[in-house]
């Protein structure tokens, strides 16, 4: 099961309703992942400076980490809270100091994501309740990316729900199941990678990083993808930039989509495009077998 949305807007005129319209995507898909849920959002960045997403944070330990994290930048950074996330803003040559403190403060307090743009939340729960637990709906942003879970091979927990996001700026969400996981696991990890969890989407997503950092683009690594990763799944992943879609040769997971001049839409289902503006226009299409679908804003 699981469900996946995408969001890429095209006009920028619409870039204030990116939140409302991927929180009415995101609940059409209940049905197939009740569980959790979770989405990244991708914002405006400010020249030189970074963002980390961190969740985990409560009552107990805010003051402790907020200190903390404060001193490891120096004085000179921003706190945002959302529930138990919180968005760290600081200077972008701060980042080793800032993921080393994070990684170190224990506390049940985990990295969710960091990058120039993204902000990724997720969370135990239903797809609606989650979206509104962090305000969905009030978030802008060029796009973004959300996913439903139906946990068949791991806990219901916060740490399994997706996205995974293992590089800067990038995400990803996973609807089906790999049967070599464990074998690329031992692979990536020598290669230096960590993992927090069993899951297979977020050996998936380390794949993909390793190979942008060999200096693949993100259609590379997503087409080196179809020879390395066994099974069936549909992949959706969010760059600073855009975000891109593949299919396994069988292509038996559902997947469809919407493009017009405002936006390209992605869904597991027809029905997560009936609340988005001028869908009687669009070009409604499935994704075809290993091929890469891929857009992205001009640098």
């Amino acid at each position: 099961m699981c469900g996946i949305v995408g969001l890429f807007i095209k006009n920028p005129a619409l870039q204030p309703e990116l939140g409302r319209l991927t929180s009415l995507m995101l609940k059409t898909m209940t049905e197939r992942g009740p569980d959790s849920a979770g989405f990244a959002v991708y914002g405006s960045s400010a020249s030189g400076q970074r963002k980390m997403t961190v969740r985990g944070i409560s009552a107990d330990n805010i003051g402790d980490f907020e200190a903390g994290f404060l001193k490891a930048a120096g004085g000179s950074a921003n706190v945002a809270k959302h529930q138990d996330h919180v968005v760290l803003t600081y200077a972008s040559d701060l980042e080793p100091a800032i993921r080393a403190f994070v990684n170190g403060f224990g506390h049940g307090v985990h990295f969710a994501s960091s990058g120039e743009s993204i902000e990724l939340y997720k969370g135990v729960g239903l797809p609606e309740e989650v979206a509104a637990r962090f305000d969905l709906e009030k978030m802008q942003g060029t796009h973004a990316i959300g996913h439903t879970r139906m946990a068949t091979e791991s806990a219901v927990t916060i740490a399994g729900a997706h996205p995974f996001s293992t590089g800067p700026d990038q995400c990803l969400v996973h609807n089906g199941s790999l049967s070599n996981h464990n074998t690329l696991r031992r692979r990536l990890v020598n290669e230096g990678l960590t993992f927090e969890t069993e899951n297979d989407s977020e050996v998936a997503a380390g794949y993909l990083s390793w190979r942008l950092s060999q200096g693949d683009k993100l259609d590379q690594a997503l087409e080196s993808s179809l020879k390395e990763l066994d099974g069936f799944y549909t992949f959706v992943v969010g760059t600073r930039e855009g975000f891109a879609v593949l299919r396994d040769p069988v292509a038996c997971k559902p997947a469809v989509m919407a493009e017009t001049d405002d936006y390209v839409a992605f869904a597991s289902e027809y029905r997560a495009f009936a609340d988005l503006p001028g869908i009687e226009n669009a070009k409604v299409f499935e994704p075809e077998p290993q091929r890469v679908y891929h857009w992205e804003h001009a640098a």
